[in-house]
């Protein structure tokens, strides 16, 4: 595998694996609502409640996800591969305009 083919799947890891773990912990996307409040009635005040509430409990294990995903598009067939880049480059990319949008000074403002 090339050098810039690893450095571009971190970077698409890192980033898609950020806003995925943003829409479930923070978002107000009504599935990632519905999500948190179904995981808060099925685990009420156990430790397991904090998985779906804290981002250093979250990310580890979403990043295990694209990681085996990531390897599996390696060795299984070539449609593993391309949804590996379209899932979490969509995700990544969207999480950055999102951070580009909210950075935009608009005229007047």
């Amino acid at each position: 595998m090339e050098p810039l083919t690893i450095i571009a799947a971190v970077l698409v890891a890192v980033l898609g694996v950020y806003r995925l773990a943003r829409v479930i912990i923070y978002d107000a996307f009504p599935p990632a609502v519905w999500l948190r409040i179904k995981w808060d009635d099925a685990t009420h005040e156990s430790s397991w409640n904090k998985l779906l509430h804290c981002p250093w409990c979250l990310i580890p294990w979403i990043m295990l996800v694209a990681i085996a995903w990531f390897f599996a598009s390696l060795y299984g067939p070539e449609w593993v591969a391309w949804s590996w880049w379209l899932f979490w480059g969509w995700l990544g990319l969207s999480g950055v305009s999102s951070m580009v949008y909210v950075r935009d000074q608009r005229p007047g403002e």
